[in-house]
């Protein structure tokens, strides 16, 4: 077997733009990682997604299919 050809799999702080940290393993050459969302900040792990219906979307389906209004 080849020797050197995985690369190195090591400890990794993650930082998020909300202030949360956390540790994981990865191979990304460096000490830590920055995020801009992560699971505690996201809308959908949250419970505050939103549907958010510009075009009208929704009450041109419930019109078409006799869905209610």
């Amino acid at each position: 077997m080849k020797s050197d050809t995985h690369p190195n799999y090591h400890d990794i702080a993650v930082k998020c733009s909300c202030g949360n940290t956390f540790q994981t393993r990865s191979t990304l050459h460096g000490e830590q990682l920055q995020l801009d969302v992560c699971s505690s900040c996201h809308p959908f792990y949250t419970g505050q997604q939103k549907v958010v219906d510009t075009a009208g979307r929704i009450d041109k389906f419930r019109r078409k299919y006799g869905g209610p209004a």
